[in-house]
């Protein structure tokens, strides 16, 4: 149970609009929500059917507060704020040490911070550097010379290859791998034959990474993801890419070698960058997207290959008129056969 309306209220920094005795016992969506559910609305349309919903109450802007509610609400200035506050509240707590299992294999000149926590068969590996609060969970893969910041959460089954350099409170889902060897190759004598990958990986702090996303090292010097940058599930960081601060990248994305991206870069799900490109800072990349030129700062693009967003839809609807222009210059010509 999560409480009254009234106690939510005051935990949010919101008030009740209703009858604020109300319990709810969770938080669900509209279409999920059941008479024990807090169910939210960040547009007036989303407020329309929670309020023909089935849920107990409401939570709402202030701007979208109607006059006479048809149910009790809980009214905060940011929905979307007060909702991330909640579902923190009800988020399972991360593991916390000091703990090694049993299982782990943590070779002897690795350093674990205080209240470090290590999973079962995780491997650590010679010359390691974990700093406090770290969590390693189960089946994780730490490379010699790796070292890894305060408060980073390393989810199972995740690989971390040699000397990269993870900063403080970095996020690792299950399954990403971060280091692996770059994708170079250089054709000779008839033959492919893979150039040296030595160099490495800098996640800098608050860095998030989704499951099964792989950033390969450099070929020389590092590939660097900047501080709070947050990239979804199955995207592909090719060798020596630089992704600046507190960019956003959707899943099956994949930048190849070389690709240099600015702050604040916003990029939709199955975005493709050729490489050897430069994309500026506050730039927005529509979904499947190709990236094939240097973006300047401040761009809104979408197509394949991108330009700007507004010319895409421009030409979107002018092939759309297409069939009817053609129909017309064919009635054109019959008229000046048959005269």
């Amino acid at each position: 149970m999560l409480g009254t309306l009234e106690e939510l209220a005051a935990r949010l920094g919101g008030r009740v609009v209703g009858d604020g005795a109300v319990r709810v016992a969770r938080v669900s969506t509209v279409d999920d929500a059941t008479g024990d559910a807090l169910t939210f609305a960040t547009t007036q349309a989303f407020l329309d059917a929670a309020m023909q919903g089935a849920a107990a109450a409401i939570l709402v802007e202030d701007s979208l507060v109607p006059g006479a509610p048809a149910k009790p609400l809980l009214v905060v200035p940011n929905a979307r704020q007060a909702l991330v506050q909640l579902l923190a509240s009800l988020e399972a707590p991360r593991p916390r040490g000091p703990f090694a299992h049993p299982t782990a294999v943590v070779e002897a000149d690795a350093r674990l911070g205080d209240d470090a926590f290590v999973g079962a068969h995780v491997y650590i590996g010679h010359g390691v550097a974990i700093g406090r609060d770290a969590v390693i969970a189960s089946g994780c893969y730490i490379g010699d010379g790796v070292t890894i910041g305060d408060s980073v959460w390393i989810h199972p089954r995740t690989s971390v290859m040699a000397h990269t350099r993870i900063g403080n409170r970095v996020v690792l889902h299950a399954g990403c791998v971060i280091g692996s060897a770059g994708f170079g190759w250089a054709f000779v004598e008839g033959r492919s034959q893979r150039i040296p990958q030595i160099g490495n990986v800098v996640l800098e702090d608050d860095v998030e990474i989704g499951a099964n996303s792989c950033v390969d090292r450099a070929q020389t010097g590092s590939t660097l993801i900047g501080t709070g940058t947050k990239i979804d599930n199955l995207v592909q960081i090719g060798h020596n890419c630089r992704i600046g601060k507190h960019c956003v990248i959707a899943a099956l994305t994949g930048l190849a070698g070389s690709t240099i991206i600015g702050d604040y870069v916003k990029v939709a799900g199955q975005v493709g960058f050729r490489g050897h490109v430069t994309v500026g800072s506050h730039v927005t990349i529509a979904g499947q997207s190709g990236i094939w030129n240097d973006v300047s700062d401040g761009a809104t693009l979408s197509g394949n290959p991108a330009h700007d967003h507004r010319d895409e839809l421009r030409q979107k609807v002018m092939i759309r008129k297409l069939p009817k222009l053609f129909d017309r210059v064919e009635a054109l010509e019959r008229s000046r056969t048959a005269q």
